[in-house]
């Protein structure tokens, strides 16, 4: 087996998705415009400088979901598919997928976006396998914390590891696309790595160690 290894946020996707479910957020009226706004960039600032605390991020955005009810955020993530990630999906980074499908490639997503947000993205594209950043819940209710390992800079290999020995694969070789100098653990464990459409500090790296660097915008 052959397994291949997506990075969601700016590598399938033309964007972020956990920002702009913040943005999503905003323009529902779910969450104060100018507070919200002001912290979702100050956390995005640090993502891509590679300082941001995953926990203290993941808080803030789980929080504005714990006192909705199911069938409120089942509606508002319903309505955050077909009217954002529906624009930001990437014709390329669909015929990516489809030919790794084709190849017979097992298929995974990894993204440190939380599983609320980023679960059903994947089967969009057929992937049914998404490693996600876990919210933790209590009697059906968000807490604000996560379980378990984020699935953010190493956690990803950790979270990787024992996906693998739970469905017990051996893959004979893994190829994962990222865009992201926070998949660098990552990326340096595969077999091979490929940078997509790479923030500044992931290309000079690419550059250096002689990965493919490949765009699908």
């Amino acid at each position: 087996m052959k397994l291949t290894i997506f990075d969601l946020d700016n590598t399938l996707l033309a964007g972020d998705s956990d920002y702009a479910w913040g943005q999503f957020l905003v323009d529902k009226g779910v969450v104060d415009a100018e507070k919200y706004t002001r912290e979702n960039e100050r956390f995005y600032q640090q993502y891509q400088q590679k300082t941001l605390d995953i926990h203290e991020y993941q808080r803030f955005v789980l929080t504005p979901l714990i006192a909705l009810t199911e069938q409120q955020k089942t509606q508002l993530h319903r309505e955050f598919m077909a009217t954002v990630i529906q624009d930001l999906r990437l014709p390329k980074a669909e015929a990516l997928i489809r030919q790794h499908q084709q190849a017979g490639d097992q298929l995974l997503i990894i993204t440190a976006t939380n599983r609320f947000i980023a679960g059903p993205i994947g089967p969009c594209w057929g992937i049914e396998q998404v490693l996600a950043t876990e919210p933790e819940e209590r009697d059906g209710v968000f807490t604000g914390a996560i379980t378990g390992a984020p699935c953010f800079q190493e956690g990803k290999i950790t979270r990787l590891q024992a996906w693998l020995t739970a469905n017990q694969y051996a893959p004979e070789s893994m190829t994962f696309y990222s865009d992201s100098i926070n998949d660098l653990p990552l990326l340096e464990y595969v077999d091979r790595p490929v940078a997509v459409d790479p923030d500044p500090v992931l290309k000079a790296q690419a550059e250096q160690k002689q990965w493919p660097i490949i765009s699908l915008r």
